[in-house]
């Protein structure tokens, strides 16, 4: 089926909300400075953020339902709205509960749906060219920060961290409120002029629900691997100023740019390692990447000045963005388009629970170490590694798989 649709200018609006609802990414810039105004602990602030990623599959699953059910564009404005409302309210937090009804539970909430929506429509309108894509429409979500750290840190500055989320907020919503009239609805089977979709052994992709996606072994792996990947991201998305300032010495000024230049990795690597992966393969783009993450996390720990924290975070921001961006077409390319909103909220599960334990896992051992966060970093290499022992065994069943196919 071809319908004329401005397929990029839905994917340049997706991406603006995205650029939005990303500022999560940016936390580290804000907890410091809320826990001196207010006197809680950096553990009590941490747990907004951890509540904030972990809920995703709630509105992740609901979002890929109602954007399979072609109501996508009200997913992500209710989505994207809810995100800018959660973001303003915590401005007017008095107690740790509060912070985590707003940010944790209604920024949550919104991030996700808006998320789903924007991510599962756009790539549906890109089927020749799903990697370039989902790297474009993650990097909104990867590069938010770049734009949301240093204008955050500067209201923190002039006035406080709730001022920071108020204003936030209000712009978000504007932001929101705009692109929404740009979105549309992805077609059924669309295909772009030009477009023939290849084929697997006869037989085109396949469009397998979440019933029948648990039912493969692939699922599993994938499931698995995302969490491997997300997990030393999202360590340092939640920690990099505090990391930048107990391990690093530098100001919190200096550490708020390190965040945006984290943020500008991880935007670009979704791009870079989508576009990539169209090429070289998924799989191979994925063991690159964990491997890498591997190397990044042994310099933070062996090179102790600004230099060796500069390496390590655009090496894990680029890496981080690479294994956002290479999943979403995965998932397509194992499970088919029509179904993809449900089946990557399922599996996006695999993220939310790298979003539970990295950020506690790195806060607790820095405060057991004395803001050391060297221990953690040596956890975050073990997972890696698991990773890349995952995707290998994933790598070995396909091409089982595509050996028995031919034969068959």
């Amino acid at each position: 089926m071809t319908k004329e649709i401005n397929r990029w200018q839905v994917l340049i609006a997706s991406t603006a909300i995205l650029l939005c609802t990303g500022a999560v990414y940016a936390f580290s810039v804000f907890a410091g400075p809320l826990s001196a105004d207010k006197g809680w602990s950096m553990a009590e602030i941490m747990l907004a953020f951890t509540i904030n990623s972990a809920i995703s599959p709630i509105p992740m699953i609901l979002g890929g339902f109602l954007t399979d059910k072609h109501l996508a564009k009200w997913t992500i404005i209710v989505g994207g709205l809810m995100f800018g409302l959660g973001f303003f309210l915590t401005g007017l937090v008095t107690s740790p509960s509060m912070l985590y009804l707003t940010y944790g539970l209604i920024g949550g909430l919104g991030q996700g749906l808006a998320y789903s929506g924007c991510l599962s429509n756009t790539i549906k309108l890109f089927p020749d060219k799903k990697g370039l894509a989902s790297g474009i429409i993650t990097a909104g979500m990867g590069g938010a920060a770049i734009i949301a750290a240093p204008i955050a840190n500067s209201f923190i500055q002039s006035h406080d961290a709730l001022y920071a989320f108020r204003m936030l907020g209000i712009f978000y919503m504007i932001v929101v409120a705009i692109a929404s009239f740009f979105i549309k609805e992805a077609p059924v089977g669309f295909k772009p002029a030009g477009f023939n979709p290849p084929e697997r052994h006869g037989k085109g992709l396949p469009n397998k629900n979440w019933i029948a996606m648990l039912k493969t072994p692939y699922f599993y792996l994938i499931f698995l691997m995302l969490f491997t990947g997300a997990f030393s991201g999202l360590m340092i998305a939640s920690n990099a100023a505090v990391i930048g300032q107990q391990m690093f010495k530098l100001t919190a000024g200096t550490a708020a740019l390190y965040v945006s230049l984290y943020s500008l990795s991880n935007c670009a690597g979704r791009v870079v390692w989508g576009s990539v992966s169209d090429k070289v393969g998924r799989n191979n783009a994925l063991n690159i990447i964990l491997g890498v993450i591997v190397l990044a996390f042994i310099v933070l720990v062996t090179v102790s000045s600004q230099a060796g924290f500069a390496i390590g975070i655009i090496v894990l921001g680029l890496c981080f963005g690479g294994v956002m961006g290479v999943f979403p077409p995965l998932v397509i390319e194992n499970y088919g388009p029509l179904n993809q909103g449900v089946n990557y909220g399922i599996i996006f599960c695999g993220y939310s629970g790298a979003a539970f334990f990295g950020p506690k896992v790195a806060a607790n051992m820095a405060a057991a170490n004395g803001g050391d966060f060297s221990k953690a970093f040596y956890v975050a290499i073990a997972v890696a590694l698991v990773g890349l022992v995952l995707n290998i065994i994933y790598i070995q069943l396909k091409k089982r798989e595509s050996a028995e196919a031919v034969t068959a």
